[in-house]
């Protein structure tokens, strides 16, 4: 089985998807991120034949929607965020899914694609049977799903600079140099900024973010 690595921030107010910040409140661009975080959850719980796994960075009874998120992560691995730069703890992640799932092939996605499906997620897992790696690049030219068949390999992750139009570039490169066989996933859109939060709710707009994006820009006197 696929361990289905999900890295994610605490939402909490003033420390998560700050670059939604305006038109969001701190408040409700956590929300914002909570809602991210439930949909990808729910995706992932609907994922055939994979093991759910959270890698979490903070509180997350800190955070906006405690509850919904203690709730939807019954039956999951949930380890903390280990190291200072983002490379280092997607690295550290995968070598402690590695740990807790000795053999198994991990693929990692993060809480910024909440459009994605347990479809995709399911055909994504699925190419680690042809591969060595697969890598969905995102459309900022960084990348949204890394999955490798040996975990180990993540330790490359260390060296490659972080939230840059070159990231995905250099991920694949860096796999490529140990010899790996790596796959291409579809692009999607992760969200960072506000007009990446409308396209994302647009393309899904059945969705909890979908429904906090909308809701944040009506005065109300919870945001």
């Amino acid at each position: 089985m696929t361990v289905l690595l999900v890295m994610a921030k605490a939402p909490v107010p003033g420390t998560v998807k700050t670059r939604l910040c305006p038109p969001a409140t701190p408040r409700a661009a956590a929300r914002i991120a909570a809602a991210a975080l439930r949909d990808t959850l729910d995706a992932v719980r609907g994922t055939p034949g994979v093991i759910p796994v959270l890698a979490c960075a903070g509180c997350l009874a800190e955070g906006e929607d405690p509850a919904g998120l203690t709730a939807a992560l019954a039956g999951w691995t949930v380890l903390p965020q280990r190291g200072n730069g983002l490379g280092e703890r997607l690295a550290n992640a995968h070598a402690d899914a590695q740990a807790a799932y000795p053999g198994q092939p991990v693929l990692q996605i993060g809480m910024d694609t909440p459009q994605v499906d347990p479809d995709r997620l399911a055909y994504a897992a699925g190419r680690l049977d042809e591969a060595d790696a697969v890598l969905g690049a995102a459309v900022d030219g960084g990348w949204w799903a890394l999955g490798l068949r040996d975990p180990r390999h993540a330790t490359v992750l260390r060296a490659v600079p972080m939230s840059t139009p070159d990231t995905g570039r250099l991920t694949r490169a860096a796999l490529v140099e140990r010899g790996l066989l790596v796959a291409a996933l579809p692009v999607l859109r992760d969200v960072d900024e506000w007009p990446d939060a409308l396209a994302v709710a647009a393309a899904r707009p059945d969705g909890r973010f979908a429904r906090e994006v909308g809701s944040s820009l009506v005065p109300s006197g919870r945001a």
